[in-house]
């Protein structure tokens, strides 16, 4: 097995279908999934995605427009790791979030808030040896989505992993700690209440960085007991 394949030995991942979360009353299959075995290629390949994915300011994205964007610096970092503690080494991370108002920059995100020029919401590294990851970034804004009356997500980084191929990527969501809002998203409270907390960051004063940025750390565990819960699960 790949080491970003995951393995269903606990249920940890949220539901296909979880009525709270309106949009997946449309898109959760009505029959039996039907497994589709992947083949070497799938699981392979690309070995290598190369150091051309990787500009200089992806892994800072306070430095990837003509001036400072707006908002609460930080930095996130942690490590991704298997189901026996051990690294997971030269992987790529993309993050995307919105902006420090909450608005993303995408054509379909018609929140009134504003844009910022300065900031993609995006950003992209490869783990080293031994499986650590790190991201300057401004601190995402609440916003709201329509899921019901007065819906809010709690302020969130998305992040995807990739393995030895693009048939193996993962998909999850990083929370801030004393979010109020994390316990009445119904996108979070699909995931098993046992789980939850694995999805939210922690403070961490040794990451933080004196009179510049707070810092916050995020480990992804891929497999076992302790696995971060994932949005598509194998």
């Amino acid at each position: 097995m790949d080491v970003l394949q995951y393995s269903p030995q606990i249920l940890s991942e949220p539901p296909s279908l979880f009525p709270g979360y309106a949009s997946t009353v449309a898109r959760s299959p009505r029959q039996p999934l039907v497994r589709i075995p992947q083949t070497l290629t799938e699981v392979t390949g690309p070995v290598d995605f190369g150091t051309s994915l990787l500009r200089p300011p992806a892994h800072d994205m306070t430095r990837q427009g003509k001036g400072e964007p707006l908002g609460e610096r930080i930095i996130v970092s942690g490590r991704i790791l298997d189901d026996r503690g051990r690294p997971v080494p030269n992987t790529v991370v993309e993050v995307w979030q919105c902006n420090a108002a909450g608005r993303y920059i995408h054509k379909k995100d018609q929140h009134d808030a504003p844009l910022d020029p300065n900031f993609t919401g995006q950003g992209r590294v490869v783990t080293d040896e031994q499986g650590r990851y790190r991201f300057v970034t401004i601190k995402p804004g609440a916003y709201p989505w329509r899921n019901h009356y007065n819906a809010w997500r709690p302020a969130h980084i998305h992040f995807s992993l990739f393995g030895a191929g693009f048939a193996t990527r993962l998909i999850t969501q990083m929370y801030f700690p004393g979010d109020p809002l994390i316990d009445i998203d119904p996108i979070a409270g699909a995931v098993p209440v046992e789980a939850r907390g694995r999805m939210v960051s922690r403070f961490d004063i040794e990451t933080t960085e004196n009179e510049w940025a707070l810092g916050y750390v995020f480990d992804i565990v891929l497999r076992g007991r302790d696995a971060t819960p994932m949005e598509n699960p194998l």
